[in-house]
């Protein structure tokens, strides 16, 4: 009897500890990814090929929460990597670094944000820089509501305002280079992290504008109309997509888009082919979905640096318009 019971005993511990262990080994192969809605794409189709490859021993789940949101779970220790639509700002650098968390910042894709209306405007053809920033500007909040406000070519209807919200990146980089001020705009007007919520709002309203990422005008190009951007200085209104991003004429709204990765998660085998999958499948998948992929020296640079442990970001805590990739990849990274 006595036997009997510590033979019991016995195959509990052996039950738990294996129970523990397998736990342990099912965590281990899992990699978490969240932040912005304008990388979620390409991370979820790198996501899908990859566990293809791997057969489902190693799952990847991608989260939506915007590169603000993202990046406060990250400096969590929340996650493995941040998808960004902008690179990490100082704030966020100062909570990473309070949290003993180190990474290596990664381009991925160039995004073309593209400015939308409803494909039933007949009287929008362009718009010039100056005309979006009368209506993005703080100073219009409550003031410019009607669309002859803007241009008295215009009719005298309601202007109807979809834009990010304040903890995605695109919020930040579309305010830097149309107001001139990240994070300066007017707050009235409807805002969302989710992008199919403003690709819905737009495309029901005949006086509605909005921005964001290409791969979801890409998507939705049934239900909306891009409109070429005139640049300050120019007087050639310029369409979003791959060549004119590639060619470097549609100004100011191509930016590079970015994966951060966390050194500790670096360390985890699974992560560390991940993002190597990534780099290398990139160029590929990122134009499947509506992006522009970058150069194969740039992929093979990053791919290159990620190898090396470069850790830190190439941008002093604020996102740079124009910035050239060749030039960010070789900067001395900080931390």
């Amino acid at each position: 009897m006595e036997n009997m019971k510590r033979f019991k005993k016995l195959s509990i511990a052996v039950a738990t500890v294996t129970a523990l262990g397998f736990a342990a080994a099912v965590k281990a192969q899992m990699v978490k990814i969240d932040g912005s809605s304008t990388v979620y794409p390409i991370s979820e189709a790198v996501a899908e090929e990859f566990q293809k490859a791997k057969k489902g021993k190693i799952k990847v789940t991608v989260g939506i929460s915007g590169t603000g949101g993202g990046f406060k779970k990250f400096c969590r220790g929340e996650t493995d990597i941040s998808d960004a639509s902008r690179p990490i700002l100082e704030m966020e650098m100062k909570a990473c670094a309070e949290a003993g968390i180190k990474y290596i910042e990664l381009p991925v894709a160039y995004d073309a944000l593209t400015v939308v209306i409803n494909p039933k405007n007949t009287w929008i053809r362009e718009f010039k820089v100056e005309e979006l920033k009368k209506m993005w500007e703080p100073a219009a909040q409550g003031k410019i509501t009607r669309w002859s406000q803007v241009n008295p070519s215009w009719p005298d209807a309601p202007l109807k305002l979809f834009g990010a919200g304040s903890d995605s990146g695109t919020f930040d980089y579309f305010t830097d280079a149309i107001n001139g001020k990240e994070k300066a705009s007017r707050g009235d007007y409807t805002a969302s992290e989710d992008d199919n919520v403003l690709v819905q709002g737009v495309s029901r309203d005949v006086n509605a504008i909005g921005y964001f990422g290409l791969a979801y005008y890409v998507e939705n190009k049934d239900k909306l109309k891009a409109v070429p951007i005139v640049n300050k200085g120019s007087t050639k209104a310029v369409s979003p997509g791959i060549e004119t991003v590639m060619d470097g004429t549609y100004q100011p709204l191509a930016r590079p888009i970015f994966i951060y990765v966390s050194e500790k998660a670096m360390a985890r085998p699974e992560v560390k082919e991940f993002v190597e999958f990534y780099l290398r499948q990139g160029a590929k998948l990122s134009k499947e979905v509506g992006y522009v992929p970058l150069g194969k020296q740039h992929y093979e640079l990053a791919l290159k640096n990620f190898k090396a442990g470069k850790l830190g970001t190439g941008f002093g805590g604020k996102a740079e318009v124009g910035v050239k990739l060749d030039d960010l990849l070789r900067r001395e990274a900080k931390l």
